[in-house]
C-alpha cells in the first residue's frame, strides 16, 4: 500500500486530493486547523484508511510532533503533498506586520520546516508535490498571500535540486480561480465569494472556475505519473498563465 502526507487536507483542493489518494488505495495522512473542518473530515473519512491530524504549520511544536505520529502510523511515505496555506485579503495600506508575518510563519517558513521535518521519511524515489499559484494571476489586496508563494515557489526549485541524489521528485501544481467552500479566503462574505468566483468566470480563458478534483488529478498525476518529471509548475488555471485572456 502506498503511503502519503497532504497538509491543509481537511478542506477544499488538499481534502480532494485527500479522497482521490483513498480512491486509489494509499493510506493518507492528513492535516489541519480548523476544529470544525477537522471534525468534518474524520467523519467523512471514517473507515478509510485515513489519519486525520491537528497541526499547525506555523508551530514548529506542532511541525516536529507531526512528523512524529508520521512515523509511528505510516513510517516511511512515498508522496508529500504540501497543501496548506493561509490567503486574507487587505490592500496596501490595510496590511499590518502581524497579518504579513502570518502569512510568511504558514506559507513559508511553514513550508520549508515541514518539508525539513518530513523529508527523512520520504521514500528514495518518493516525490513532493507543492501547491503554489498561478503565475501572472494577479488578485489585488492579496500582497502577502502572493509574497509568500513566491517564497515557497523559490524554495520548490531548490528542494528539487537537493533531493536529486534521493531521486526524489518535487514539481508544484499552480491552481487559478477554483471553486471552493471559501475560495481560498476565508474571511470574505457570500456575497464577495460569489464576486470572486464571478470575476473568475470572467478572467479565465476557459470562462469558468476550476473544480478542486481537477486540481487533485493534477497532483496525483505530478506524484505518481509523471515519472521522468521534477522541477516543474503545472497550471490548473483554464489557460489564464498561457496567455490566452485575450481571447
Amino acid at each position: 500500500m502506498k503511503k502519503a502526507v497532504v497538509t491543509g487536507g481537511t478542506h477544499g483542493m488538499g481534502l480532494a486530493i485527500v479522497r482521490a489518494l483513498l480512491a486509489r488505495g494509499t493510506e493518507v495522512v492528513l492535516t489541519g486547523r480548523n476544529e470544525r473542518t477537522l471534525e468534518e473530515a474524520r467523519t467523512a473519512l471514517k473507515g478509510e484508511a485515513a489519519h486525520v491530524v491537528r497541526s499547525d504549520a506555523a508551530s514548529m511544536a506542532d511541525i516536529a510532533a507531526l512528523g512524529d505520529v508520521v512515523g509511528e502510523r505510516l513510517g516511511r511515505v512515498d508522496h508529500l503533498f504540501v497543501n496548506h496555506g493561509i490567503a486574507q485579503f487587505a490592500e496596501l495600506a490595510d496590511v499590518t506586520e502581524d497579518a504579513w508575518d502570518r502569512h510568511f510563519a504558514v506559507n513559508a517558513k511553514g513550508t520549508f520546516f515541514t518539508v525539513q521535518r518530513l523529508a527523512p521519511l520520504l521514500n528514495d524515489g518518493g516525490s513532493v508535490v507543492f501547491t503554489t499559484v498561478a503565475n501572472d494571476v494577479v488578485f489585488p489586496g492579496l500582497s502577502a498571500y502572493s509574497a509568500s508563494k513566491e517564497a515557497m515557489r523559490a524554495f520548490a526549485h531548490v528542494l528539487a535540486a537537493e533531493l536529486l541524489p534521493r531521486r526524489i521528485r518535487v514539481n508544484s501544481v499552480a491552481p487559478g480561480y477554483i471553486d471552493t467552500p471559501t475560495m481560498g479566503v476565508p474571511d470574505l462574505t457570500e456575497e464577495q465569494r460569489e464576486e470572486f468566483r464571478r470575476q473568475g468566470d470572467q478572467a479565465t480563458p476557459l470562462r469558468r472556475n476550476g473544480t478542486v478534483e481537477e486540481v487533485a488529478e493534477a497532483a496525483l498525476f505530478l506524484a505518481e505519473g509523471a515519472t521522468f518529471t521534477t522541477n516543474v509548475e503545472l497550471a490548473v488555471d483554464g489557460g489564464f498563465a498561457q496567455g490566452l485572456g485575450g481571447h
